[in-house]
Order: structure tokens, then sequence, then C-alpha cells
């Protein structure tokens, strides 16, 4: 079975590392023109350079960049418009955009909540709302959003990602009923432990003195399947969602997760 997406324009967010630069090499080996955005151009920079030299094009690949921070209402407009000037319409919607906020409950503040609600939840909305009528005029369209397993299944003290990635699932719900009809395709990712640029950071943070490849196959070894997910694996999964072989799947929200999540 090929996957293929050739001639589709997608846009992924938070594009320049980890899970999202992983989609976006993936998409782009598949034939689309792609466009990634992040807050920081220079390594938006550096992805771009590193999938145009390591990656397999075909006939019709492309891949551009845009600094543009989602959380920012007038940003998005302006950055979606230039996507479409320079691609043309988008087809394929994948909101990555995020980053992992969790802490007791009483220490969160307003302006925590309100920062997670922006980055994760109305960034989302938002880019949905821009892409939304022309993916309706042609009458096709594949919106991907990547949660966590917390949305379905939340743990303590881990608001207010838990919160804000469980109102991500339930818009993707929602705009697979409004899609269904205009054959707008809308999903949800719900990862779990994969080897990202957030599991660097995390080794970061912990001081422990064992390597990055220490630290993730320890961590690994508690999981059901014993090892961390890779991002590829991740990307392999939003390549068939975005794809005509996906064509009757929608409203689902897919662990991606080694079997950790107790909630199917």
């Amino acid at each position: 079975m090929e996957l293929s997406l050739n001639g589709k324009v997608a846009l992924i967010t938070g594009g320049s590392l980890g899970l999202g630069r992983a989609m976006a090499q993936t998409f782009y080996e598949a034939g689309a023109k792609v466009a990634i955005i992040a807050r920081r151009a220079q390594p938006l920079d550096d992805a771009v350079e590193q999938i145009l030299t390591g990656a397999t094009a075909r006939e019709g690949s492309q891949i551009e960049a845009w600094a543009c921070d989602v959380t920012d209402p007038e940003a998005i407009i302006r950055t979606h418009d230039q996507i479409v000037k320079t691609m043309g319409s988008i087809d394929i919607l994948v909101n990555n955009a995020g980053q992992s906020a969790a802490q007791p409950f009483l220490q969160i503040t307003d302006a925590a909540w309100q920062t997670d609600i922006d980055l994760k939840l109305l960034a989302a909305v938002r880019l949905t709302r821009l892409v939304w009528p022309a993916m309706e005029k042609q009458g096709w369209g594949r919106i991907i959003n990547l949660l966590n397993v917390y949305a379905k299944a939340p743990a303590a003290n881990t608001a207010p990602t838990s919160v804000t990635r469980a109102a991500g699932m339930a818009l993707t719900k929602v705009l697979s009923g409004e899609g269904a009809h205009h054959n707008i395709l809308v999903n949800a990712l719900l990862i779990g432990f994969i080897e990202s640029d957030q599991i660097r950071r995390q080794h970061e943070a912990s001081g422990s003195n064992a390597t990055l490849q220490e630290f993730i196959k320890k961590a690994g070894a508690r999981l059901p399947m014993g090892r961390m997910g890779k991002a590829k694996e991740c990307a392999n999964l939003a390549l068939f969602l975005a794809s005509e072989h996906a064509s009757y799947v929608t409203g689902c929200a897919i662990n991606m997760d080694g079997g950790l999540s107790k909630v199917v």
C-alpha cells in the first residue's frame, strides 16, 4: 500500500522539532507541499535544511518554513495568508504546537491556564477556522490534532495540559461531525512517551548523570512495550490519516502510546 500526498498542501504547527519535524519529513517524502511553522526561526531553518538534505523527495515535494507565534491571532492570519499565497490552499492541517505543562492544581495561576488554552486549544480553533472554508469548497480536507493520553485518562497533577487536551479531543469530535458531509476528516492522535525534543528537555531538567539514551531506555522499560515510541512511528500514522487510504476514518482519538493508556 503506497501512501501518497502528491498535490496536497500540508500545514504543520510546531514543525521545527520532534514529532512536528518527523511528520514534516514524512509528508514531504510522500509528495506533499509542506509548510511548517513555529515560534523560532533558527530551528525552522535547521529543520528545512535537514529535510532537504536528508529526505527523498518526490516530484512536487516542497517544504517551506514560517516563524509564527500561534498564540497571536493576528500572526496566525498573516502566516496563513502567506502560506496560501506561496503554496495554495491548505488541504491538510496538523495542529501539533504545544508543550507539557503539568503542576499541582493549586499552583496553577490564571495566567498559566490562559497560556495553555491559547497555545493548545485556541491556536487549533483559529487555524481550523482559516483552512475550513477552502476544504469545504473543494470537498476534501484532513485535520489531525496532536494531543496526549491524558485527554482520555487524566491523572492527578497533570493540569493544565490534561484539561486543554481533553478540550482538544472534544473539538475533534465536534469538527468531525460538521466536516463529514464535506469530506473533511478530523482525527486526533493521543501521544504517550515518544522520543522527542520534549524528552530531551525532561532529561536535562532531571539532573540525571545518565546519558540521554540511558534515560530514554530506563523510562521506556516501564512501558508495556518496554520502550518509548519513535517520532517516525507517529509520523507514519499521521501520514495514513492524511492520505486517501483513511477515507472513512473520522472522529477518532487514537492512542499512540505503546499500550500505556488503560482507556481505549
